[in-house]
């Protein structure tokens, strides 16, 4: 089968041909309808986040339809639709068993521990598939595995409860997803801070009020929009140091920074004035739980969320067309989220 492949962080994706993986037991063979290209990608391309062993199959937003089954397997039938959840973890350590399974003791995300989804097939622990409505298209089942299931994990992070105000800084995949979740949590008013002005024009017609960081402060703005009090909670988005610092910077009294976008550089935080006189929190966030997946698909299915807007794009399995797409996230270009159609 076909495979876009990481052979070398630093270096552009190469096309290969592999064998189609077999499942084993308790796995199922995947056949790849549509799988998303995350920013999280990118960072791994250029090395900032280890990949191993490699060459790896990066992709970890998949959605297709059950091809073959391994033995044991008899939650599923060959041709269901499906999307994966991308952590392959025991059940059975610590953590699992905690439900903070994204810290499991062997787990191994797809796309970045072990083979992903930038082919015609995956082979995924039976335990990862989740049932994918008809009336969800596979490129939306396949975002919603990361994009918009991390951005519904950053918000219950950060402990999101009706009538609050939220601020997301970074309008892309993820931050589309985001405005649309905080509004389905009952966020009374949600400030989508960027500074593209066709991100911004997005984010206005999903409900949210923009903020052109390219053309103000992003904190003041939030201020004088909030008379003064800033918001409930904040959500960081872009991996940035200059984000993440506005993202404390602009929380009321008992607001809550949730921090998902990934930098290998530091960021200042006076004690004080932002957090301690405040008794403001930071929270980090990493990846999302299997659990908050039905929700999810729920929310998906009832048509709650507009995904029309997010998925701006499809390009085919092609080495140099995702390399493109690379390229552009890693310079913070216009788009929303892109899919890879096999």
């Amino acid at each position: 089968m076909r495979a876009i492949r990481l052979i070398q962080p630093g270096r552009p994706l190469e096309m290969a041909e592999v064998p189609v993986p077999r499942p084993g037991p308790a796995e199922v063979l995947v056949r790849v309808k549509a799988a998303g290209i995350c920013h999280s990608d990118a960072h791994y391309r250029a090395g900032k986040s280890r990949v191993d062993p490699l060459p790896l199959t990066l992709g970890h937003e998949v959605a297709g339809t059950i091809e073959e089954l391994g033995r044991g397997v008899t939650s599923f039938k060959v041709g269901d639709r499906v999307c994966l959840h991308y952590l392959a973890t025991c059940g059975s350590c610590l953590y699992c068993r905690q439900g903070n399974e994204q810290f499991c003791e062997t787990g191994k995300m797809i796309g970045k521990y072990r083979d992903g989804g930038y082919a015609e097939f995956i082979v995924i622990p039976a335990r990862n598939v989740f049932r994918l409505p008809d009336e969800i298209p596979f490129e939306q089942g396949a975002i919603l595995m990361c994009s918009s299931a991390t951005s519904l994990h950053a918000l219950n992070k950060a402990r999101v409860a009706p009538g609050e105000t939220v601020a997301v800084f970074g309008i892309g995949g993820l931050g589309l997803s985001a405005i649309q979740l905080a509004r389905a949590c009952g966020a009374r008013e949600v400030f989508a801070v960027d500074i593209k002005p066709s991100k911004l024009v997005l984010a206005k017609s999903l409900g949210a009020t923009p903020i052109d960081a390219a053309g103000s402060d992003p904190v003041k703005e939030i201020l004088r929009l909030t008379n003064g009090r800033g918001v409930d909670a904040a959500l960081e988005l872009v991996g940035l140091p200059a984000t993440m610092s506005q993202t404390v910077k602009c929380l009321a009294i008992k607001g809550r920074a949730a921090l998902v976008g990934i930098t290998d550089k530091s960021f200042e935080v006076a004690p004080y004035h932002e957090l301690i006189n405040k008794e403001a929190e930071i929270i980090g966030v990493s990846d999302h739980l299997a659990g908050e997946l039905p929700l999810l698909l729920d929310w998906a299915r009832q048509g709650k969320l507009d995904f029309y807007h997010v998925i701006t794009r499809s390009v085919a399995l092609d080495a140099q067309a995702v390399n493109e797409v690379l390229d552009e996230l890693e310079s913070f270009g216009d788009e929303g989220r892109v899919v890879i159609i096999p």
